[in-house]
């Protein structure tokens, strides 16, 4: 798998500066997070914890775009959370988002939900550069949805796919000092590997508050390149255990270790965003 860097947001804000205003909304857990940038701010952010995003994701829309002094037909595009995270949220939120554009006629961007994750946390908590980051939250089953990132001089390397894994097989192959963020599960994880006596910065509510932000910045800076999705062509992120596994290299023959890093094939490459 080829690695990709997603960009600090304030970088990414710098290069969707010059297009229309772009609403970001992900609804992969129980806590809606949506933001709308134009002019290459931040006009607008909220959070909504809803046990039912369908009820909750119009009232919060209009609020927020509301919030902006702007209407919905001012939106150039909608960039949606793809997860993986919670089936049904994301189900709604891109059934939601698919609507608004094809009723406003406004463009459509899908983004990983991890990558925002990711981001947010780097955004409250800047962290060492080289330092590794990983993405974990529950997939049930005992399983976890995970994935990992390199701190760079200028924002994130994605170093691979999102997979499901089981939590103690997870944190096995962490050897080196890490930042967790997600749900109670990267709390869980934190504890196994910091028992082995690597650093660890824990998980932190906090962490994740900017993840519409960065889903609005990650969606903007495509937009502003241009690279835009099919309605049809955007689907939940689903990951299943036999689409992904551990992958050895050459310096690491046995899959231990964060050198041998999990992968799937690409499906799409977005470059650095």
């Amino acid at each position: 798998m080829t690695s990709r860097v997603l960009c600090r947001v304030n970088r990414l804000l710098e290069q969707a500066a010059g297009t229309r205003p772009v609403l970001g909304l992900d609804t992969s857990t129980s806590i809606a997070s949506l933001a709308l940038i134009a002019h290459g701010k931040v006009a607008a952010s909220l959070e909504r914890s809803a046990t039912s995003h369908g009820a909750a994701l119009p009232s919060a829309i209009d609020e927020l775009v509301g919030a902006a002094g702007l209407s919905i037909h001012d939106v150039g595009a909608i960039a949606v959370g793809t997860g993986p995270g919670s089936f049904t949220g994301l189900r709604i939120g891109l059934s939601y988002a698919k609507g608004i554009a094809m009723a406003s006629g406004c463009a459509l961007v899908g983004i990983p939900s991890f990558d925002a994750m990711a981001l947010s946390a780097l955004e409250r908590h800047n962290t060492d550069e080289g330092r590794l980051v990983c993405v974990v939250v529950d997939a049930r089953k005992g399983e976890v949805y995970a994935a990992l990132y390199r701190v760079v001089a200028d924002g994130l390397e994605k170093l691979s796919e999102e997979l499901v894994i089981a939590l103690e097989h997870l944190a096995s192959r962490i050897t080196e000092d890490v930042m967790f963020v997600g749900d109670q599960r990267a709390k869980d994880a934190a504890a196994l590997v910091k028992s082995r006596g690597h650093w660890v910065a824990g998980f932190d509510t906090g962490m994740l508050d900017l993840r519409g932000v960065c889903v609005a910045a990650l969606g903007g800076a495509r937009f502003a390149r241009g690279e835009t999705d099919r309605a049809a062509s955007i689907e939940p992120l689903y990951i299943r255990t036999p689409e992904a596994t551990f992958k050895p290299t050459s310096k690491n023959p046995a899959g231990t270790g964060t050198e041998g890093v999990w992968s799937i094939e690409k499906k799409n490459s977005f470059g650095s965003i």
